[in-house]
């Protein structure tokens, strides 16, 4: 449960160019959305006041990852990849970025989780990016690939994820637990540069791009 809940949490490295975490046959025709109906979607998990100012990737026909928005904030919000196994959108704070992209990167050649996080490890300790000096928020929602209707783009049943990255955060630091809890609040990989609270509310949301 552990190793799904942090494939979850990160799954913004998974959205990315060339379809990296895609699980979709090659022989299969991917259709990409407009971009106005990814930039809907891609900053649908965040609250409103964040959501016009936020910079948006997304896909352009070939499933190149690319800017389709320009942003006035500190969000960075990743539209949904059709060539991926399941829908997912996300929006995380700025600071976060070299360390998404550079997971994006890595997943584009093919590595494994495991071997990801070894590389963002060493990466983080040979100063080659750092980490926010602050908390840093990352919403998302994701859903089974057959809950989006290619007609409309409405998702249905799709579910929340908060994550709020604290680098180096210990159970004692926070007062959190390190087991998984259920609508609750709970750190994950304590002590890690990636350390975050994990925020999973037990509800469903439509996505209406």
């Amino acid at each position: 449960m552990r190793k799904a809940l942090h494939i979850a949490a990160i799954a913004v490295i998974a959205s990315t160019a060339t379809g990296a975490a895609a699980q979709t046959a090659a022989t299969v025709a991917v259709t990409y959305p407009s971009p106005e109906r990814q930039i809907a979607a891609a900053v649908s998990p965040l609250p409103d006041p964040l959501k016009k100012g936020a910079q948006v990737l997304g896909y352009r026909d070939g499933g190149q990852l690319t800017t389709l928005r320009r942003g006035t904030n500190d969000i960075v919000c990743l539209a949904d990849n059709p060539a991926a196994k399941r829908f997912h959108v996300a929006c995380y704070h700025r600071s976060l970025e070299p360390f998404m992209a550079r997971g994006r990167e890595l997943q584009k050649l093919g590595k494994s989780s495991e071997a990801i996080d070894t590389a963002r490890l060493a990466d983080v300790r040979r100063g080659r990016y750092k980490m926010p000096a602050r908390p840093a928020a990352l919403y998302q929602y994701f859903a089974p690939r057959d809950s989006v209707d290619a007609a409309t783009g409405v998702v249905t049943g799709a579910s929340y994820l908060y994550v709020v990255y604290i680098p180096y955060a210990t159970e004692q630091s926070t007062g959190l637990t390190a087991n998984p809890l259920s609508g609750g609040p709970w750190i994950m990989y304590p002590g890690k540069p990636w350390s975050h609270i994990m925020i999973a509310p037990q509800k469903t949301a439509r996505v209406t791009p």
